[in-house]
């Protein structure tokens, strides 16, 4: 069968220019932006980046919550010419000291307290405030016009968890995120009309393309940090929101509470990813939103996004990943290289121009992941090997077997156990440890920690959660702590993590 026709990527700048001037964009606190503002800001926070950085390429972080520093920025510092690196609010500084060395940022932009609470060492870059950055571009007389840049140069770099070790980035070409938008534009059905309240996180490909597929349809984002479940429902019914995207344990929170008609009402369509829906997760939330429809997704950053469900499928197949998405060429290969057949388990291997460029500055990791595509594809080239297990069926539709590492996937976050292990270890109160995934009805998996306390370490128990506390973002946090006398090894010596998780029911 052949691919569609793919369509020629631009600048992701050009973003800025797809809507109407006077219909709204982006629904601020402060107020509400047109398209033509936008397109304002854009150019004028793109000639004050240019100004204070300007090597093309060179990589410039933000640190902040939403608002319209973060929406800004895919764009502005795309159209000067620069790297864009967001980083994750909710880390904190030994994360964010990594993610600024390991980029070499020249500048990090940011709030106030969090720029604050970095300590000595942990950012060797230029650091401006957020408020201040905003100001002086906004004083600026003259902006940038749109770019001519190479779809195919660096446009970004998103910072995930890996199966081992500390972030790592994700390089994402113009093009990779232009055809994202366009992608998920498509298959969603978006139009001028549409607004999207943007509720996860813009260091996320799955977060930021709520902004980039929104402003591809000519539509209106309304930025969201909530504190409470409520703290959604009362946004959607305030701005008439009609796409909402989320992770399972927000959908489960969502669904405990109850939505006032002019909330519900206008809402068009929901996705998720970040882990599946339950059979009694779509219920709920088709008895909630009974003409909204639902779409369930499968991404990895590396790959931005490669299957959805049709939503007429939901109720008939409610544990299928789908098909591919638009531009993407998903292949089930055996372990003999071979395409596998129906009801034959193997491994989901992506193609296509969603694919990203491999890991900033880390040659090893990328062999590991980025590999030849198989013979089999028609795209061929450079094609992304999940380690997730899956089987197609005899319909085409997708189902998801299990994953080859060791990631835990907890709220909607990928997790990588060394990195809190080495959290534990750098508190000097344990001699060893073992971070693994269990099972968790609201977060996928919660995150266990199985320690060997350091011989005189007395106070180990009560001292420990407390530095995890203010060295791990919560949603690395430990929920459970299991106290181990001495650890299970296999028979190289090692640790044997299939013993602790067998014992602890993982």
């Amino acid at each position: 069968m052949s691919l569609p026709q793919i369509p020629v990527a631009k600048p992701l700048d050009h973003l800025a220019e797809r809507g109407a001037d006077g219909d709204p964009a982006l629904v601020l606190r402060e107020g509400t932006l047109s398209h033509k503002d936008l397109r304002s800001r854009v150019s004028k926070l793109a000639a004050w980046l240019r100004r204070e950085v300007p090597e093309k390429g060179a990589r410039v972080a933000t640190w902040a919550a939403k608002g319209e520093l973060t929406c800004l920025m895919p764009l502005a510092a795309a159209r000067a010419g620069l790297v864009h690196v967001p980083v994750n609010p909710l880390l904190k500084h030994a994360q964010v000291a990594h993610i600024l060395a390991d980029s070499g940022a020249s500048l990090l932009i940011g709030t106030k307290a969090r720029l604050a609470s970095l300590e000595d060492g942990d950012a060797a870059c230029r650091m401006v405030e957020e408020g201040a950055a905003l100001d002086a571009a906004a004083a600026l007389t003259d902006g940038l016009p749109p770019s001519d840049a190479d779809p195919d140069e660096l446009c970004a770099i998103l910072y995930t968890s890996g199966s081992t070790g500390r972030p790592k980035g994700v390089m994402l070409s113009h093009a990779n995120l232009w055809l994202g938008a366009v992608s998920v534009a498509q298959y969603l059905d978006m139009a001028a009309d549409d607004v999207t309240l943007a509720v996860l996180p813009l260091s996320f490909d799955y977060g930021q393309n709520q902004l980039l597929s929104t402003w591809y349809a000519g539509g209106a984002v309304v930025p969201l940090d909530y504190l409470f479940p409520r703290d959604v429902a009362k946004a959607c019914a305030k701005h008439g929101v009609t796409t909402l995207a989320a992770v399972p344990p927000l959908w489960v929170q969502l669904t405990e509470i109850d939505w006032p008609a002019e909330a519900v009402a206008p809402m068009r369509r929901m996705t998720n990813s970040g882990g599946a829906l339950t059979t009694d997760l779509v219920r709920d939330l088709r008895g909630i939103f009974p003409d909204a429809r639902l779409f369930p997704m499968y991404g990895l950053t590396e790959a931005f996004r490669s299957t959805y469900l049709d939503p007429s499928l939901v109720d008939s197949h409610p544990t299928s990943m789908g098909t591919a998405i638009p531009f993407a060429e998903i292949l089930v290969i055996d372990d003999d290289g071979h395409v596998a057949d129906p009801g034959e388990e193997g491994e989901l291997v992506h193609c296509g121009p969603l694919v990203a460029q491999g890991y900033w500055q880390d040659a090893e990791r990328t062999a590991e992941r980025f590999k030849p595509a198989p013979a089999a594809s028609e795209f061929g080239g450079m094609a992304v090997w999940s380690g997730d297990r899956v089987k197609r069926d005899a319909d085409g539709l997708l189902y998801f077997v299990g994953r080859r590492d060791a990631m835990i996937k907890s709220a909607g976050n990928r997790i990588s156990p060394q990195e809190i292990e080495e959290a534990a270890l750098a508190s000097g109160l344990v001699a060893e440890a073992i971070a693994l995934g269990v099972a968790d009805e609201r977060l996928g998996q919660a995150v266990h920690l199985v320690v060997r306390v350091e011989p005189g370490a007395d106070n180990a128990e009560a001292e420990l959660p407390k530095f995890l506390s203010r060295e791990l973002p919560n949603f690395m946090q430990p929920q459970v702590f299991h106290w181990r006398e001495a650890m299970p090894l296999n028979p190289n010596g090692k640790i044997d993590r299939t013993a602790l998780k067998q014992e602890i029911g993982g």
